[in-house]
C-alpha cells in the first residue's frame, strides 16, 4: 500500500523530468526574423521651378509673397510630372499670371536598392514676374540637370544650359565661373549663377540656374520684385551598403538517424532517458528499504 503511494508519485516525477530535459531542445531565436533588414531605397528629388520672390505693389502699401514650384517630386513617393506652365492668381491686377511656361517641362525621381536618381529637363522655357505682362524675365533653350547616387559609388551631380539665354530682353553669354549681371535701365537687375553642382560620400546636388531678382519696373501697377529663382534642380541620397550574403559552401551535413545513427535530438533524448534511469533506480531502493 505504503509502496503503491510512493511508486506514483516517482513515476510522475521522472515524466515531467524527462519532459523538462526534452522542451530544453534545440530552439530557433525569436529575433531572427527581426535581424532581417528593411528595403531603403535612399532618396531622390526633382524640381523644375522654385521661387522665392517678395512683389511690392505701388507706394508700398502692401507686400505679396509669390512662392511657386513647378513640377516637385520625390522618390520614392512620387515618380514624375511634365506640367507646362506654373500659374499665380492674385498678383497681377487681380488676373492669373503665367511664372513659367515651357514647351517641355520635365522633373522625375526614382529610386531603387541600389539606386537613387533625379533629372529634370526644361526646353524653351520662359519666367515672368508681375509687372512685366510682355516682357520675359528670362528666356532659355535647354536647360538638364541630373544627380545620381549608387550604392558603393561616388555620387554625381550634373547640369547645363547649354542654349541661348536672354535676361530682360537682352542676349546674354553666362559665365562658367562665378555669376553674370545683367542691369536694364528703367527695369531692373538679374544676377544669374551657372551650374551650381556639390557632392559628398553619399549625396549630391545640381542646380542648372539660379537667379537672384531686382525688378523695378517704373510707371507699371507693380513697384519692384525681389528674391531668388531655381531653375531644375535635382537631389539624390544614395541607399545604404548592403553587406553581402556568404552562402555555406560545401554539402550540407546529413542528419538523418537511419543513415548516420544520430541527429540533433540525440543528446536530449539522452538527457531523458538518464533521468528516467535516475528516477525509477532511486524508486526501487526507496522501496526495498521499506519492505526491509
Amino acid at each position: 500500500m505504503n509502496g503503491t503511494n510512493f511508486r506514483l508519485p516517482a513515476r510522475r516525477w521522472a515524466t515531467v523530468a524527462a519532459a523538462a530535459a526534452l522542451a530544453a531542445g534545440p530552439a530557433t531565436p525569436a529575433a531572427a526574423d527581426s535581424a532581417r533588414t528593411t528595403g531603403d531605397h535612399g532618396h531622390a528629388g526633382a524640381v523644375v521651378l522654385r521661387t522665392g520672390l517678395e512683389v511690392s505693389l505701388v507706394n508700398k502699401t502692401a507686400h505679396v509673397p509669390l512662392a511657386v514650384s513647378l513640377n516637385e517630386v520625390q522618390a520614392p513617393r512620387t515618380a514624375g510630372k511634365t506640367a507646362l506652365t506654373a500659374r499665380l492668381d492674385g498678383v497681377d491686377a487681380g488676373k492669373p499670371f503665367t511664372v513659367l511656361g515651357a514647351d517641355v517641362a520635365s522633373a522625375k525621381a526614382t529610386t531603387t536598392a541600389t539606386r537613387a536618381e533625379a533629372t529634370v529637363h526644361l526646353a524653351h522655357a520662359r519666367l515672368h514676374v508681375p509687372g512685366l505682362p510682355l516682357l520675359s524675365l528670362v528666356e532659355l533653350d535647354t536647360v538638364t540637370a541630373k544627380a545620381t547616387c549608387e550604392s558603393g559609388k561616388a555620387p554625381a551631380a550634373t547640369s547645363a544650359v547649354p542654349g541661348a539665354v536672354t535676361v530682360l530682353g537682352k542676349r546674354v553669354t553666362l559665365a562658367a565661373a562665378g555669376p553674370t549681371d545683367v542691369r536694364v535701365p528703367g527695369l531692373g537687375e538679374v544676377r544669374l549663377d551657372l551650374s551650381h553642382r556639390s557632392t559628398t560620400s553619399r549625396e549630391a546636388a545640381a542646380t542648372a540656374l539660379r537667379l537672384k531678382v531686382s525688378v523695378n519696373p517704373l510707371k507699371l501697377n507693380v513697384a519692384d520684385v525681389t528674391g531668388t529663382v531655381t531653375l531644375a534642380g535635382a537631389t539624390c541620397e544614395s541607399p545604404p551598403t548592403r553587406a553581402p550574403q556568404v552562402k555555406p559552401q560545401g554539402a550540407p551535413a546529413k542528419t538523418d538517424l537511419a543513415e548516420t545513427g544520430a541527429s540533433r535530438l540525440t543528446p536530449y533524448l539522452a538527457a531523458g532517458s538518464a533521468v528516467l534511469l535516475a528516477a525509477g533506480g532511486g524508486a526501487a531502493a526507496l522501496v526495498r528499504r521499506r519492505k526491509g
